[in-house]
């Protein structure tokens, strides 16, 4: 007898990208993401502008998803929508399009918690992707979220350590604003940091607890550490920009490196996963990846289009509660705050 065929529509609208997927028992058939350039302008997301773009995204790009599937919606087994952390205005035109399919198709809604979904991206049904074996920890690195947690099942999350007070994704975005980089300036200071001497200057590492991150100090010392240049030499950004981003980059990535070896050595778990946007970033891809080698880790690094916010990590944590029977009713209401242990 042949396998049933479990087709799940994802939705995720959490932030400013409006994404659907159509995953099919783990496989990903579809993973379509809308960006909105509109807020490059203001250096930073508008969430009156992201929610606005979000309603005027969600249907062609949910056609697309379904399109690009090569399904019929009347084959769809389940809608799986982001139902949290975010912005809220984004998040509400996720849920009510979700719920309203969901209906009108007679089909169960299955709500999914946006962290969740970036650790669970790892079991993704793809060719030549090993998936970690429980328990394993999770460095969950984006432009709101810095956190390690430690993934004992799916939906049994645990954070041992978070940061204080900004998100890494903050730290490199308000990094290369200092430097007058155009937003997000994360990728950029990646690439101009291929380029560069990553010991070229030095920035003190923040002093706190051995699984917790900080990074408003490191913050503030970059800007101090250019404005005091520039008095010296107008012209230092420009003449010295591959230099200060390689050193901006390398104090970032040791920082993380550092409370992860902290956080295997306190729980000897060996598997180690990076999820977020934030774990596109070239140089933690790479020292995470010399780890296996320097201290005997097991790494698993996702592929890039399940970094960034995107519905197919949505998806496939929607398929694993589907296959739970997990779902929400239609009274389940948008969540901005959720933590990565929350199921419901």
């Amino acid at each position: 007898m042949s396998e049933q065929q479990i087709y799940i529509l994802a939705i995720e609208s959490s932030c400013d990208d409006t994404s659907a997927a159509v995953i099919c028992n783990g496989k990903i058939l579809s993973n379509i993401v809308a960006n909105q350039k509109i807020h490059a302008e203001y250096g930073g997301v508008v969430p009156e502008l992201a929610s606005r773009a979000h309603q005027q995204n969600i249907v062609p790009v949910v056609q697309q998803a379904i399109l690009k599937a090569n399904i019929d919606k009347k084959q769809l087994s389940a809608i799986a929508f982001t139902r949290g952390p975010g912005l809220m205005g984004s998040l509400l035109v996720g849920t009510s399009f979700a719920k309203s399919l969901a209906l009108s198709l007679g089909i169960p809604l299955i709500d999914v918690n946006h962290m969740q979904g970036h650790v669970l991206a790892h079991f993704i049904d793809e060719e030549n992707t090993p998936k970690p074996a429980f328990p394993f920890l999770c460095l969950t690195i984006s432009g709101g979220h810095t956190q390690i947690v430690k993934v004992s099942n799916y939906f049994e999350m645990e954070v041992l350590g978070e940061t204080i007070d900004d998100a890494v994704g903050e730290a490199f975005d308000k990094s290369a604003k200092i430097l007058n980089l155009p937003y997000p300036g994360g990728p950029l200071i990646d690439k101009y940091a291929q380029l560069g001497n990553p010991k070229a200057y030095k920035f003190t590492k923040p002093k706190v607890n051995k699984m917790d991150f900080s990074f408003s100090g490191l913050k503030t010392a970059i800007l101090y550490f250019i404005q005091k240049q520039e008095k010296e030499n107008p012209n230092f950004v420009t003449e010295n920009l591959n230099d200060i981003c390689a050193s901006i980059q390398d104090t970032i990535v040791s920082i993380l490196l550092d409370k992860l070896k902290n956080a295997v050595k306190e729980t000897g778990i060996k598997e180690v996963a990076i999820a977020g946007g934030v774990s596109a970033n070239s140089e933690i891809r790479k020292q995470l990846k010399e780890g296996e080698f320097k201290y005997g880790w097991k790494t698993y690094i996702p592929k890039f289009e399940y970094t960034t916010d995107n519905a197919g990590m949505i998806a496939i944590a929607g398929y694993l509660k589907y296959l739970q029977n997990n779902y929400a009713d239609a009274s389940i209401s948008a969540q901005a705050r959720l933590k990565v242990h929350q199921t419901n």
